[in-house]
């Protein structure tokens, strides 16, 4: 466990020690805080943050990715992940640490945000409880894009690529278990419906319901990418 933590640490403040780590966060504030301010500060609208959470899960589709991309990318493009390989480490270890880091720098990012809430209160009187429900769900989606990106950065020794690759894998998803739906039958419309993260996300945590089942989901599928990206990294100890 200690040298996990050792590995979140250092990934932690990697993105503080490159101008990368700045960009992503500075545009994430920049944006959001638009996103904010022209769906959210409006006169006579009710005092609800869910236009921010529902655009702000799109938003992460492509800011995620940005953050994962230099995981283990970096890694095998520097040479330096045949000498973090030989350390006493276990690969489960290097790649959770790798994602625990990068989950680490996404939340210091959103902390900021949290500013929004109170600039609200100065306007009328929010439901905090909708606005935690929010804030969590945007958490479980940062780890699952999380996730995602880790697996794609064992991949390709390519950011670029793996950033791609992440970002197209999830219009992919959207598209597929969004829209589809529209266009195919019973039972396919209900069981891509259930797979849709946008709708799982807008139905529940954007109205402030915390759904068991959605969080499930939502952790099934962070254990599946970082276990594909934990036997990926273990399959180049043999090459």
């Amino acid at each position: 466990m200690s040298q996990m933590l050792a590995i979140a640490r250092r990934e932690f403040l990697s993105y503080f020690s490159t101008s990368v780590g700045y960009v992503v966060l500075a545009l994430y504030l920049l944006v959001s805080g638009l996103i904010f301010a022209l769906s959210v500060l409006h006169t006579g609208v009710e005092a609800s943050m869910r236009p921010f959470f529902d655009l702000s899960f799109f938003l992460l589709l492509f800011i995620a990715p940005a953050i994962s991309m230099r995981l283990l990318s970096e890694e095998m493009r520097l040479g330096t992940i045949e000498s973090l390989m030989t350390c006493p480490v276990s690969d489960t270890q290097v790649v959770i640490g790798k994602w625990i880091g990068a989950v680490g720098f996404f939340l210091a990012m959103l902390a900021p945000t949290l500013l929004y809430p109170l600039v609200l209160e100065w306007y009328s009187a929010p439901d905090y409880g909708s606005i935690f429900a929010g804030y969590f769900g945007l958490v479980l989606i940062g780890g699952l894009y999380l996730a995602l990106g880790t697996l794609a950065s064992s991949i390709w020794p390519s950011q670029i690529l793996a950033y791609l690759v992440a970002v197209f894998f999830w219009l992919l998803v959207v598209g597929l278990t969004s829209w589809l739906p529209r266009f195919v039958g019973e039972p396919w419309s209900s069981i891509l419906y259930r797979m849709s993260i946008d709708l799982r996300y807008s139905n529940d945590f954007s109205k402030g319901v915390i759904d068991t089942s959605t969080i499930v989901y939502f952790v099934s599928g962070m254990v599946i990418f970082l276990v594909a990206a934990v036997k990926i990294v273990e399959s180049r100890r043999w090459r």
